[in-house]
């Protein structure tokens, strides 16, 4: 039995804008997001971890599209989407916000720009979104423009993101503040760029407008200014987000999930109670009032390495067992080099999520102890990196 068959390159699969330039580097695994291509490692996953967590990394997440609202109605619109309070966003403002549906599932978890004061993107690779957005629009009758971007990010993560992002656009990037952006060009290429990324280190994400036409060449650019830094092409970093606990979309939420079973660690669910309207607006205050029975937390787990989470070692999640039963589960779980144990989170009964609370989990290597821990596992090491609690 072939346990990794191989992923097949055909015209039915979309293409990231920046599919050949990636591929030149020597991609050895790809997966699918968003019905696109996605380079997930170039060599060993635990080299590329070292690199993001040493030096300087460029990864393609062209996969990642941008639904742009623009017209009147556009800051109520977004406003309607999820639970968080957009009027308190401020043009050249992002914000992570999770879209939620009207039983207060979680139908995807953008990072939200403001462009202007009637123009936004929501950067995401969840597939639903754009379609999603487009019948709202229809059936509110607001009066916004829902169109998918052609942008294509990269991100360049790792401590040494910064230097790079200067020689690229000026020392003004030394100001720029974690979850803000601003407008550059490049040879005259326009970008948008933010101060986030996925791996709870200093890093940015780098929007490169009319991505059709100028991707290979923005790509070349990135990679030259990257060589003196050691820069490393590579896929995105699972180790390193699981060690920050930041969650993956279909991994660690999806639309059977809700915020408060999620997020209960982040500063603002408190904002389902604001005066608009936004869909799933009741269902999460009776949530809420009612309380969880469940929650995502840390956890540790005893013995040999379980992998790099990307290299095909968890291709389901792990039974969580207690008392002989199954009670939970393991959605995302790596080997941390930096704790010197396996790491990772687990979706269990609030009456075991207390820091410290025994319990059992089914790998592919057998049954292993292991412990509920406290999230992040790891804090930055890069003095100006981006805290864990997405903001």
């Amino acid at each position: 039995m072939t346990t990794q068959p191989e992923i097949v390159l055909y015209r039915r699969v979309r293409k990231s804008p920046y599919f050949h330039a990636a591929a030149r580097h020597g991609v050895a695994a790809y997966s699918v997001t968003n019905a696109q291509y996605h380079p997930r490692r170039y060599r060993d996953p635990f080299e590329e971890y070292e690199a993001l967590v040493n030096d300087v990394t460029l990864w393609d997440v062209g996969s990642e599209r941008q639904v742009e609202i623009t017209g009147p109605d556009a800051l109520a619109f977004v406003d309607m989407l999820t639970f968080r309070d957009f009027t308190t966003c401020e043009v050249g403002q992002c914000k992570y916000a999770l879209i939620t549906l009207p039983d207060g599932g979680i139908l995807s978890d953008p990072i939200v720009l403001r462009l202007a004061e009637d123009h936004f993107w929501l950067s995401t690779a969840e597939t639903p979104l754009l379609s999603w957005c487009q019948a709202l629009a229809y059936w509110s009758e607001m009066d916004v423009q829902v169109r998918k971007a052609d942008v294509g990010p990269v991100q360049v993560q790792g401590p040494k993101s910064l230097d790079v992002m200067v020689d690229l656009f000026g020392e003004s990037l030394r100001e720029l503040k974690r979850y803000w952006l601003t407008r550059k060009e490049l040879d005259g290429m326009s970008v948008v760029i933010s101060r986030t990324g996925f791996t709870n280190e200093l890093g940015y994400e780098i929007y490169l407008e009319d991505a059709s036409k100028n991707a290979d060449r923005f790509w070349q650019k990135v990679w030259e200014a990257g060589q003196p830094y050691g820069m490393q092409v590579t896929g995105p970093i699972h180790v390193r987000r699981i060690e920050a606990g930041i969650l993956s979309y279909d991994a660690d939420m999806n639309t059977d999930t809700n915020p408060f079973e999620v997020a209960h660690a982040y500063p603002w669910p408190s904002e389902v109670d604001k005066a608009a309207f936004y869909m799933g607006k009741e269902a999460l205050q009776r949530i809420r009032d009612a309380g969880v029975e469940r929650k995502l937390v840390g956890v540790k787990i005893d013995g040999a390495s379980l992998g790099a989470y990307i290299d095909g070692s968890m291709p389901e999640p792990f039974p969580v067992v207690r008392d002989g039963r199954e009670v939970g589960q393991v959605t995302s779980a790596c080997y941390s080099p930096q704790v010197g144990t396996n790491v990772g989170l687990a979706m269990l009964p609030t009456e075991l999520t207390a820091v410290d609370t025994p319990i059992e989990v089914e790998t592919p290597y057998g049954r292993r102890n292991a412990t509920v821990a406290q999230v992040p596992f790891v804090e930055s090491r890069a003095s100006t990196a981006q805290a864990q609690v997405a903001e």
